[in-house]
């Protein structure tokens, strides 16, 4: 028995463990991305527009786990930097369709490639078989906490 009681066991918690890998996932992650330049946000910016042109900034915000305003001064500065452009007037309601230029997939095309290095270390340790039970087992995890929301 701990000696908190009834408290949770850090050494035995998988939510702990798992905040814990996602910590250095993120630490990995800002470690290569670094030195081009980019934060996680920054990145995780250009990959949700290269794979769906057009988001609004409230889609984009949603996508990289941030606030409306944090990703509307990333976006000011992502376009005043040329990486990205925004019509001046919005075609439709308020949301301003946001798209990659051509400088901004250069610079994604670096950044992914970095991201995908820090994957493929923290994966090296496992089978593919392990690995497809990995993300069975965490797809699962969320499903889980997701469906509690709703009730």
């Amino acid at each position: 028995m701990s000696q908190h009681g009834a408290g949770v066991d850090l050494e035995t918690s998988l939510g702990y463990l798992l905040k814990e890998a996602s910590s250095a996932l993120r630490a990995a992650m800002e470690e290569v991305l670094r030195p081009l330049g980019m934060t996680i946000t920054h990145y995780s910016c250009l990959e949700l527009l290269a794979q769906r042109p057009g988001l609004s900034n409230s889609e984009l915000a949603r996508g990289a786990f941030v606030t409306r305003q944090s990703m509307n001064v990333l976006l000011q500065a992502l376009e005043r930097d040329g990486f990205v452009t925004r019509p001046a007037k919005a075609p439709v309601g308020k949301a301003l369709p946001t798209q990659l230029t051509p400088r901004g997939r250069r610079s994604l095309a670096k950044a992914s490639a970095a991201v995908r290095s820090v994957e493929v270390r923290m994966l090296a340790g496992l089978s593919e078989a392990e690995q497809s039970q990995a993300f069975r087992i965490l797809q699962s995890m969320i499903r889980s906490l997701r469906e509690g929301d709703d009730g």
